[in-house]
């Protein structure tokens, strides 16, 4: 099966962080693959849940521990795309050379682009419909999973989508709620059952929750650390996330 292809130019655009998969191969642990790295140790799993996201099947597989603790491993689909960025490397340098002047190395690199949304969930569009000024484009997400986006007409024609379209779905993660246990969620909103993965809570008391949903992709979510210990959310906690479909933004292939 050919790889997707919003993880192909991934690939090509961010060689940086599939290179992390060589140390994690290597070291058999994130901390140390992070060391290896010269990263941290939150932006070897900020790189690697971007990564599952973008792919068909997770290409990390992380065993029990608490933080910085426990091992990882690549997954067969994790070996593989390691094998793929080992022959783009290769390309890379013939691409370096055929290139005619530095100018266009500029160019290719304006035309790429990084996002700050902390979220990226790769989908394909199952339902467009309108309603009113916008269109409610439905996005699958895999095992049964499905959120909500609201773009505009224009938006809608501007990037061609159709039934079928795979596309990125961008999330900040301020825009990521989690909800008590009686707490409704708002109509119309999406909502997701996931699985408490890490709570990361910084000097200032705000934490960063991140979260497994059903379907192996990640989502992170901003939240209180005072909220978070008296709803009694630790690692493993299951919970329900809120978030409305006018934050979730569509990107597509160029």
């Amino acid at each position: 099966m050919p790889l997707p292809t919003l993880l192909t130019q991934h690939i090509a655009r961010r060689p940086q962080r599939i290179a992390l998969l060589q140390h994690i191969a290597e070291q058999g642990s994130i901390t140390r693959a992070a060391k290896a790295a010269g990263i941290s140790y939150k932006a070897a799993w900020d790189a690697i849940d971007e990564l599952n996201n973008l792919a068909s099947q997770p290409l990390v597989e992380r065993s029990t521990g608490g933080r910085g603790g426990g091992g990882a491993r690549l997954s067969a689909e994790g070996e593989r795309v390691l094998r793929l960025y080992q022959r783009l490397k290769a390309l890379q340098a013939q691409i370096l050379e055929a290139a005619e002047e530095s100018s266009d190395l500029d160019l290719l690199g304006r035309l790429m682009l990084r996002t700050s949304a902390r979220n990226q969930l790769q989908g394909q569009v199952s339902g467009l419909r309108r309603e009113g000024r916008y269109d409610r484009v439905s996005l699958a997400l895999g095992s049964g999973l499905e959120i909500d986006a609201l773009i505009t007409h224009d938006s809608t024609a501007r990037l061609e989508l159709t039934l079928g379209t795979m596309v990125v779905a961008l999330l900040k993660a301020g825009w990521v709620r989690l909800l008590t246990e009686r707490e409704e969620a708002e109509a119309g909103s999406n909502c997701l059952q996931a699985t408490v993965e890490e709570v990361l809570t910084d000097a200032d008391g705000a934490s960063e929750v991140r979260l497994a949903l059903g379907n192996g992709q990640t989502l992170c979510a901003i939240a209180e650390a005072d909220w978070l210990v008296g709803q009694q959310v630790v690692d493993g906690s299951a919970v329900r996330v809120q978030f409305h479909p006018s934050y979730v933004l569509i990107g597509v292939p160029a």
